[in-house]
């Protein structure tokens, strides 16, 4: 079968990541988070300190980027340009390596907003992985994620975070259902139950499963 892209966005806690190194485990195929701007790192020749520091700045700011709106249109833009480490440009060449394991591979990409860099690939099945802000805090604590008294102001923060960078980026709403193709309660359904529930979409979808597990 043709390659199949799981994009895995999530709130903080609720288990996103975990179920998606289950599925990349499960099935065989490749797994790229962080992974994503080394590669556009190394595509571009822009340091990959850059791409950290711009989503700093989001970090920091984020009623400017909140406002922002910014949409993403695919075009690279020329390293003798002025623009060339400009946020959307660090962004772009990301979008760039992320449509380029969408043609290569099957593989779980997490974040990054792949779901709307590939909205129109149909080999893709985007998934928003969330959970009840309490249930997302004691995975918190449990797993480590966080060192301190304020784990819940922490994930509140992480999540406005994700919430800005998918706004700024794609003009869209983050936790917007009708940008996936699949909203999953982890609280209800467990991690090993959400993975479950998502090869189930790709088998009746697709008619089999990527990878090495058919």
């Amino acid at each position: 079968m043709k390659n199949v892209v799981i994009t895995i966005a999530r709130h903080f806690g609720s288990g996103g990541k975990t179920v998606g190194k289950m599925l990349s485990e499960d099935l065989g195929i490749g797994f790229y988070e962080h992974e994503i701007i080394e590669m556009a790192s190394e595509d571009s020749g822009i340091a990959e300190e850059l791409f950290n520091q711009a989503d700093e700045k989001l970090k920091r700011t984020p009623l400017f980027f909140g406002k922002a709106h910014g949409e993403y249109k695919g075009k690279l833009i020329a390293p003798g340009s002025d623009e060339f480490v400009s946020d959307h440009n660090l962004f772009n060449y990301q979008a760039k390596i992320i449509r380029e394991l969408a043609q290569r591979e099957s593989c779980v990409i997490i974040g990054r907003a792949a779901d709307y860099v590939l909205k129109d690939y149909d080999n893709v099945v985007s998934v928003f992985v969330h959970a009840s802000r309490k249930y997302c805090v004691e995975q918190a604590v449990e797993r480590r994620a966080y060192v301190g008294k304020d784990v819940e102001k922490f994930v509140e923060r992480t999540d406005k975070y994700r919430s800005d960078f998918y706004r700024y980026y794609t003009g869209q709403e983050w936790t917007d259902a009708r940008n996936y193709d699949l909203c999953l309660n982890s609280e209800r359904l467990g991690f090993e139950g959400t993975m479950e529930a998502i090869e189930e979409y790709i088998k009746v979808r697709f008619g089999g499963l990527p990878g090495t597990k058919k």
